[in-house]
């Protein structure tokens, strides 16, 4: 048996350095992340293996919003299932608007009241909203009749992320490096609203059976699949049962505030899988309890150092 190796601070100066040390710890919380960072290494550095990221939860308004986009510039991840609120927040910031910290003197009558809208401590100004409004009715009105009901929803935003200028937004990047997005619950967010409302003026339909197709396509072509999920609930089910066409992810790290007791899967340990053929057998993974907002920019500046 491995001793735990406790943690010097006149050793641990730099993130490699505190990663070593977390491998080094070894058990409880510490370990876990240890063991995590090690699996995303080997993720990134295996050219066999497709890598999905899933994010549910505010992780754009959070703060990762730029090192998702780096990831997907620098070609380390392969593919996006996110939820349709992470769409909108990287859109509300490649229309112009922002994310902002709600002031502790502030409380919701007094937000509402100001046309502003809350996530935790952060808030958005009702006028970014409306920019990104304008921003997408303007890009809908530049589909022809047959893209309006023929497209994809993964395709939908690939052709949108050709129109953005923000060089740091997601959907852009995405567009530009080929790593499709998939957003199976696109609808429940502001994006699907003004879907459903520019649909009562013109002629508009996604597939999103299409989008099970491509992306059916995309995974029985590899070799090994691996999965980075942020969160639980249907962006980490989406991503672990697209792989039920291989027989399960390979690697896969969950950081999740959820628990497991209810019977979710947000909460669900990824062992649970197995049995649902969503994860291979001799696959290896891990899951870290804590705040993604916390936890993935270390995991991932660790695993590229």
């Amino acid at each position: 048996m491995d001793k735990v190796n406790h943690i010097n601070p006149e050793k641990t100066k730099s993130i490699s350095e505190f990663v070593d040390a977390m491998s080094g710890v070894g058990v409880l919380g510490a370990g876990r992340f240890g063991r995590a960072t090690s699996i995303t290494k080997r993720l990134f550095e295996d050219p066999e293996c497709f890598t999905f990221l899933s994010m549910s939860g505010p992780m754009v308004p959070g703060g990762l919003r730029t090192l998702v986009s780096h990831l997907v510039e620098k070609g380390i991840i392969d593919t996006i299932i996110t939820s349709g609120a992470n769409i909108v927040h990287d859109l509300v910031e490649a229309y112009g608007g922002g994310h902002y910290r709600v002031p502790p003197s502030k409380d919701d009558h007094e937000l509402r009241e100001a046309g502003m809208g809350r996530i935790a401590d952060i808030f958005v100004h009702e006028k970014d909203f409306e920019l990104f409004e304008k921003g997408i009715y303007a890009f809908l009105d530049t589909l022809s009749a047959e893209k309006l009901t023929t497209l994809a929803p993964s395709e939908f935003l690939t052709e949108l992320g050709h129109t953005i200028d923000d060089a740091t937004s997601i959907v852009k990047q995405a567009s530009e490096h080929g790593v499709p997005i998939f957003s199976p619950g696109l609808m429940d967010s502001m994006l699907g609203f003004h879907l459903y409302t520019y649909s009562t003026t013109k002629n508009l339909v996604l597939d999103f059976v299409k989008d099970l197709r491509i992306l059916g396509n995309i995974v029985t072509k590899q070799k090994k699949t691996g999965a980075i999920m942020l969160g639980g609930g249907l962006t980490k089910h989406f991503t672990m049962g697209s792989t039920i066409l291989r027989g399960g992810l390979d690697m896969a790290v969950q950081i999740t505030l959820d628990r497991p007791e209810g019977g979710s899967l947000g909460g669900a340990p990824l062992v649970e899988g197995v049995s649902w053929q969503k994860m291979q057998s001799e696959a290896n993974f891990e899951t870290v309890i804590g705040d993604a907002t916390i936890i993935f920019p270390l995991l991932i500046i660790g695993a590229l150092s």
